[in-house]
């Protein structure tokens, strides 16, 4: 029962932040629409399939800030700093996370949490190990335990231990503090990219591995 009353206020609270959030940053949307369109003219938003709770797929959104077509390209989902797919203006949004701000709609809509595990994509979540699999548990998040322990920073294997003990150990308290921190880390901006090519590469043989074995 009081597990349930605190999920009840997990949602009233990614709706009351999300909504609130919106109106705060109306202005801020209204230039960073007007900055991608002068940037290069093309769509404003990028719309990537995700997986959620309970491994249902969703419409993630996000200021666009590569080129079109980027994710058939190079590293694909995976963005190295001076990543040469990154445009002028989304290397400023994604330096600031400003690119996430639409997922806002994602947390109003319920398909996404304030707080939780980051959403994957389709071909992170197939080679997910069925004992990780819980990460799936809860909704996907905008800010999580892994993200403020390093974001993009860190191996992909710690960033799946930190997601599951975030499952296993929820509480609102902890959904609060991990928000503040989130905002601290905001503004040092540490973490943004991965660390580089060859850690790319590694996880992506790592993947490989998995679905073979």
């Amino acid at each position: 029962m009081m597990r349930s009353m605190a999920l009840l206020a997990k949602r009233v609270f990614d709706i009351v932040v999300s909504l609130a959030a919106l109106v705060v940053l109306l202005p801020v949307i209204g230039l960073i629409a007007l900055a991608i369109k002068l940037d290069d003219g093309g769509p404003l938003l990028f719309i990537q399939e995700r997986v959620g709770r309970g491994l249902r797929k969703f419409r993630c959104i996000k200021f666009r800030t590569m080129i079109v077509g980027a994710e058939s390209q190079g590293n694909r989902f995976i963005v190295t700093k001076n990543d040469a797919r990154v445009t002028r203006v989304g290397d400023r949004l994604r330096s600031w996370t400003l690119d996430e701000i639409p997922q806002l709609i994602n947390v109003l809509k319920g398909e996404m949490s304030i707080v939780g595990p980051r959403p994957w994509v389709e071909d992170q979540a197939r080679h997910c190990a069925a004992k990780d699999r819980r990460r799936f548990d809860f909704k996907p998040g905008m800010a999580g335990w892994a993200w403020i322990h390093g974001r993009n920073k860190l191996p992909w294997d710690e960033r799946v231990r930190l997601d599951l003990w975030y499952v296993d150990h929820w509480s609102f308290r902890l959904d609060v503090a991990i928000l503040v921190k989130a905002v601290l880390m905001l503004l040092r901006r540490d973490g943004v990219h991965f660390a580089d090519s060859a850690a790319t590469l590694e996880r992506g043989a790592a993947i490989t591995r998995r679905a073979k074995s």
